[in-house]
């Protein structure tokens, strides 16, 4: 069975002409499915441009990573967009709407999987924000939740549609501890539980015990 990621000798730049430069030499791996596998390394090392190359949010330049059995170099806009829409995205910035309540935020997730998934979505939003432990807060706007209560409502809204890859950039950066470990403890139970495979960047050294494999980058490559 084909591995939910592999990535191999993906080079990547940044800026033109003379101002172009490299800051991912030839990376390769391979993501487990199930696992929880995190990229630590310190800030400018390319954890984040190798997280949005992988959930194509950036254009391959040179390599090749396949992504659930797509390749993504040379792919089109329209098998990108269908990669996204089996993927869940958890960013450091909650990126909520402040006009709508947390089931409405939460329910965003929903909307790009189409009219079926929409027919039950007060259950599913409320469900998926109860195990994040915001039973009491479903019907609050953003103005009157915590930081943490919004970064929780945004890995709610990633994790809505059941997807087969969790990408998350530093998902734990605004939480207390026991918040964040509640979340990196939920991204396991949904490895152990669905397969759902987990790529995590972070700089939290509280959560890495929790990790299934923890990848180093340095200046662009990977050291251990």
């Amino acid at each position: 069975m084909e591995k939910p990621l592999v990535i191999s000798g993906v080079q990547h730049w940044f800026g033109e002409a003379e101002a172009r430069k490299q800051v991912l030499y030839d990376i390769d791996l391979v993501v487990e499915k199930g696992s929880l596998t995190v990229l630590v390394g310190a800030s400018g090392s390319g954890k984040t441009t190798l997280l949005t190359l992988a959930g194509c949010l950036r254009r391959l330049e040179a390599g090749s990573i396949r992504l659930l059995g797509q390749e993504l170099y040379g792919a089109s806009e329209e098998q990108l967009i269908a990669c996204r829409r089996r993927l869940g995205f958890i960013f450091q910035a909650h990126n909520l709407h402040e006009s709508l309540t947390a089931m409405e935020n939460v329910r965003m997730g929903l909307e790009v999987h189409g009219v079926a998934a929409m027919r039950n979505w007060r259950e599913a939003c409320a469900h998926v924000l109860t195990s994040v432990g915001l039973s009491e807060r479903l019907h609050y706007l953003p103005a009157k939740l915590s930081g943490g209560q919004k970064q929780r409502v945004a890995v709610a809204r990633a994790l809505i549609g059941n997807p087969e890859i969790v990408l998350a950039d530093e998902p734990t950066a605004a939480l207390d501890g026991e918040s964040g470990l509640q979340v990196v403890s939920m991204l396991k139970r949904l490895g152990r539980e669905r397969g759902t495979t987990t790529l995590m960047v972070t700089h939290d050294a509280r959560i890495l015990d929790r990790a299934d494999r923890i990848v180093s980058l340095q200046d662009g490559r990977i050291i251990g």
